[in-house]
C-alpha cells in the first residue's frame, strides 16, 4: 500500500528544457531566446491565473513565441513555430531521473507526473522521454482552465487522485510551484537545477536538494 503519493513537475524538473537551446538560437538568431521565451511563458501563465484569463498551454506557448519574436525583431514562419512547439514534446530526461524514480518505486511510492502542459503534450513528453513505465498516473491542469500555482489546481490533482492534500508531495525545480503547493497544504521537495537562490519570500519545503537522487533519498528517509 502506498504511504505517500509524489507529484513531479515535468518541465525543467524531470525533463531538460535546455536541450531546446540550439533550435531556439537558430530560429531567433539570439542565444537568449529560449530563456526569454520560457520566462515569458511562466510569467504569462501566472498573469492568466491572477486575472482569470482562460487559455491552454499550447495557445500560451505559441503566443509567447510571437511575443519573443516581436521583441527580438524576428519573423517566425508557421512552420518554424510548429517545429519549435513540436520539439517541446521531445525533451530528454535529466540523467538523475531514472535512478531516482526507480528508487522511489522500489520503496512503494506512487509517482505521478503533474504539469501545466496539456493532456496531449504531457502524454507525448512522457512517452518520448522513455519514462512511461516510471509513472503510475499523468495529470494535467488543462481541464481546470488554469495553471500552477493557482491553489485550485493543487486541490484538483488531490481530488483526481482521491487523496488528501497533506498526503501529496510535489517535487519541482520552480520555487513558485513549491510555494503554491505548500500554500495549498501539500508537502514539497525542491530540486535546485539552476543554482539560483530560493525566493526568500516564499514558503520553504522540508526537502531541498541539488539533484533528484538526493530528493529521492530524503523522501524515503522521511517515511
Amino acid at each position: 500500500m502506498y504511504q505517500e503519493t509524489i507529484l513531479f513537475d515535468i518541465n525543467e524538473t524531470v525533463l531538460n528544457v535546455s536541450s531546446l537551446h540550439p533550435n531556439f538560437t537558430s530560429a531567433f538568431d539570439d542565444d537568449n531566446a529560449l530563456s526569454l521565451w520560457f520566462y515569458q511563458l511562466l510569467h504569462a501563465s501566472t498573469v492568466c491565473v491572477a486575472t482569470k484569463v482562460k487559455t491552454d498551454f499550447s495557445t500560451l506557448a505559441s503566443t509567447m513565441l510571437d511575443v519573443v519574436a516581436g521583441r527580438l525583431g524576428v519573423y517566425l514562419t508557421a512552420e518554424v513555430k510548429a517545429n519549435l512547439l513540436s520539439d517541446f514534446g521531445c525533451l530528454p530526461p535529466y540523467e538523475d531521473i531514472e535512478p531516482a524514480l526507480t528508487n522511489l518505486r522500489q520503496k512503494g511510492f506512487r509517482l505521478v507526473a503533474f504539469s501545466n502542459s496539456s493532456n496531449e503534450l504531457i502524454a507525448t513528453q512522457i512517452k518520448n522521454s522513455g519514462l512511461s513505465d516510471f509513472f503510475d498516473d499523468i495529470v494535467s491542469v488543462e481541464s481546470t482552465g488554469s495553471f500552477k500555482p493557482d491553489l485550485r489546481v493543487y486541490q484538483f490533482v488531490a481530488d483526481k487522485l482521491r487523496q488528501k492534500v497533506e498526503n501529496l508531495r510535489l517535487v519541482a525545480s520552480h520555487d513558485w510551484d513549491i510555494h503554491g503547493a505548500l500554500t495549498a497544504g501539500l508537502n514539497g521537495a525542491y530540486v535546485d537545477r539552476s543554482g539560483a537562490p530560493y525566493n526568500a519570500l516564499y514558503l520553504k519545503p522540508d526537502i531541498y536538494e541539488k539533484n533528484m537522487m538526493g530528493i529521492a533519498e530524503a523522501i524515503i528517509q522521511k517515511r
